[in-house]
């Protein structure tokens, strides 16, 4: 497994190799990333993870010296599971001080997600278009826990006509239910019980629909009231929506709800479909 230390040593490896996937990652892998290489080892003849902690998509009050580096670990894993090569370049060559271009889709990244962390999505849009530069991949594989981030990133591969087609994969969840996350190392034990709301609420909201429910706002009391027996976890959100525009959706079927909750100091989403 070659690992890629910067731009010039990435485009000198990569652009001879056909049917090229590739996993963006900020590292701190879990089953839920794994997943997605397993998925792009299943379609492409090569394979590129990358693994760059992103300072573009942090806001001004999240500690990105916080977030977990364990590189070591990580190509650790990724060479189990075949993985061809490792791009990690330094927030110096990717993200230099100074820029001003950035790539934006506004109309989206304004809800939910993006209105609780201005910027995020422009950071993500940003970094995740220079590497499809890059890497110049066939495939790209992302994770439906990231719903919205999802809908901007396939926004933005069509509008700008981008050479890539986007797989997004399901959600990989504990046997409880909670969604992986990288962030969930950050949960004590209580926590962790009190952070199943999200799947619970959820789930609450899913069994209406299948007993017959299609409006949204009765859907929404369903969710609401799970969270009104967990005192401790903050609901930030928690919306039916159209999948794509992330639009409120009155009618529920063929919609998506999505919900956001801090636990302790970890904030954590899910999502799921209605169908």
């Amino acid at each position: 497994m070659q690992i890629l230390r910067n731009i010039a040593a990435a485009r000198a490896a990569l652009p001879s190799h056909a049917s090229l996937g590739l996993v963006p990652t900020m590292g701190a892998l879990h089953e839920g990333h794994l997943a997605l290489v397993r998925a792009a080892r299943a379609r492409c003849a090569t394979v590129v993870v990358t693994i760059f902690v992103n300072p573009l998509q942090f806001g001004p009050h999240e500690d990105l010296s916080r977030y977990p580096r364990p590189f070591e670990r990580d190509c650790a894993l990724l060479e189990a599971e075949g993985v061809d090569c490792v791009f990690a370049p330094c927030a110096e060559e990717l993200t230099p001080a100074g820029e001003i271009t950035f790539v934006d889709v506004p109309s989206i990244a304004a809800r939910l997600e993006g209105a609780s962390r201005p910027g995020h999505f422009r950071g993500v849009a940003t970094v995740v278009s220079k590497l499809f530069h890059i890497v110049q991949p066939e495939f790209a594989f992302f994770g439906q826990k990231d719903a919205e981030q999802c809908a901007v990133l396939r926004r933005m591969v069509r509008e700008l006509n981008f050479p890539v087609e986007l797989v997004i994969c399901p959600i990989v969840r504990e046997p409880d239910g909670l969604a992986m996350s990288s962030r969930n190392v950050y949960l004590n034990a209580q926590e962790r019980k009190q952070a199943l709301v999200l799947h619970r609420a959820m789930q609450a909201m899913q069994a209406a629909f299948a007993a017959g429910e299609r409006n949204s706002l009765a859907l929404l009391y369903a969710g609401r009231a799970e969270f009104a027996r967990e005192p401790n976890v903050q609901m930030d959100y928690l919306e039916v929506v159209n999948p794509d525009t992330f639009e409120s959706a009155s009618e529920a079927t063929g919609a998506l709800i999505v919900v956001a909750a801090k636990v302790g100091n970890t904030r954590l989403l899910d999502n799921a479909a209605l169908s």
